[in-house]
């Protein structure tokens, strides 16, 4: 049983000496885990009128400066954050990422306004009531829904839900008859300002959608949506149609244009590597031709090497000069007087005058 006492030891000494995760220092540069107490990281955040609130206990606000220094657990700074947060998009989700984060020991509470309020004082929505407080629910940072949360915050309203401060962008919000619906919150200390992100609304989607509304309503009815469900007269949803076949045609000319082009390029490099093999072994050819048929070629010197032969085999053979020579000497010629013509040679002369003038005949030929 020793071995396992010295591993609790070991192990007990890195949980000493480190201050972070597995032994880790504040040297490591590891920021320390916080404890977050969030029943929405695991199932939808619930609605105000299903939480209950020990109201035994007497509500005293925090400051600014102890909610900054940090919280117990069981008192969270509760902040609260309202909207209408229709078509609920990335720009809704940082802004209450943002309130969650405002104090180490945050509990979020959003109000989303009713449909009834939304469109008296703002304008039509794209998605109802109902459909508005669930997706509010399953964002992450929500700890609670207010369903049907006032247009202006009252006292009452503070008081009830607990709220210690009020989370929003801090630029003017005109509406209602005022200026800004949250000047009393801020002259009170409750504001705890935001940021807003740039380039996402609910708005700007909203464009969009209006923008490119022939697109969208094509690719609707090409799902299966009918005219009456878009609200599509019934020459535009012939129109559609056709657009959609025209696009298609289009579609169709461009994929064919682009395989003719593909087809054409191959021809192209096919046409090209065989001009390239085509004058490689015409080269080659050629130099195989020279080397047979040329000046200096294979096939001349295999001719002068057949005549040296042949002269070599038709051409007696010498004696060789160590022999003796049994020729007569000549005998004295005798010249005819007043006449021109040589006295006839006798038969052996005769002989070596034909066989050096056979010898000049072929070097002649040879030449």
């Amino acid at each position: 049983m020793e071995p396992p006492t010295s591993s609790r030891l070991n192990s007990r000494k890195r949980r000493k000496d480190g201050s972070g995760p597995n032994g880790a220092t504040e040297l490591d540069g590891i920021p320390p885990k916080m404890s977050r107490r969030s029943l929405g990281l695991r199932e939808p955040a619930p609605f105000s009128d299903e939480v209950e609130i020990d109201y035994s206990k007497p509500y005293i606000r925090v400051t600014y400066e102890e909610a900054m220094r940090g919280t117990p657990l069981d008192r969270p700074v509760r902040v609260y954050a309202d909207g209408i947060f229709d078509l609920f998009h990335s720009g809704h989700a940082r802004a209450l990422m943002q309130a969650k984060n405002l104090f180490p020991n945050t509990y979020l509470i959003v109000g989303v306004c009713s449909d009834e309020l939304t469109h008296n004082f703002k304008g039509f929505t794209v998605m109802n009531e109902n459909e508005r407080y669930d997706a509010v629910q399953h964002c992450r940072y929500v700890d609670e829904v207010v369903r049907n949360a006032p247009w202006t915050l009252t006292p009452e309203f503070l008081a009830e839900h607990r709220i210690d401060f009020v989370a929003h962008d801090d630029i003017p919000y005109s509406s209602a008859g005022s200026d800004d619906v949250y000047k009393h919150i801020k002259e009170a200390g409750m504001f705890a300002p935001t940021q807003r992100t740039e380039g996402i609304s609910t708005s700007d989607i909203i464009t969009r959608i209006v923008r490119d509304y022939d697109v969208y309503a094509r690719r609707n009815l090409q799902r299966g949506y009918t005219a009456k469900e878009l609200n599509v007269s019934f020459i535009n949803e012939k129109k559609y149609h056709l657009q959609e076949r025209v696009d298609k045609v289009k579609k169709r000319v461009k994929d064919v244009e682009e395989k003719s082009k593909e087809f054409v390029q191959k021809v192209e490099e096919k046409s090209i590597d065989l001009i390239q093999k085509w004058e490689e072994k015409s080269r080659e050819f050629i130099g195989n031709f020279l080397e047979m048929f040329g000046p200096e070629g294979a096939l001349k010197h295999m001719l002068k090497e057949g005549k040296g032969r042949m002269l070599q085999a038709i051409s007696p053979k010498q004696s060789p000069s160590s022999s003796p020579t049994h020729d007569r000497s000549p005998s004295p010629s005798f010249r005819w007087p007043f006449s021109t013509k040589t006295p006839p040679s006798s038969p052996a002369s005769r002989s070596r005058n034909e066989s050096a003038v056979t010898y000049d005949i072929s070097e002649d030929e040879e030449d």
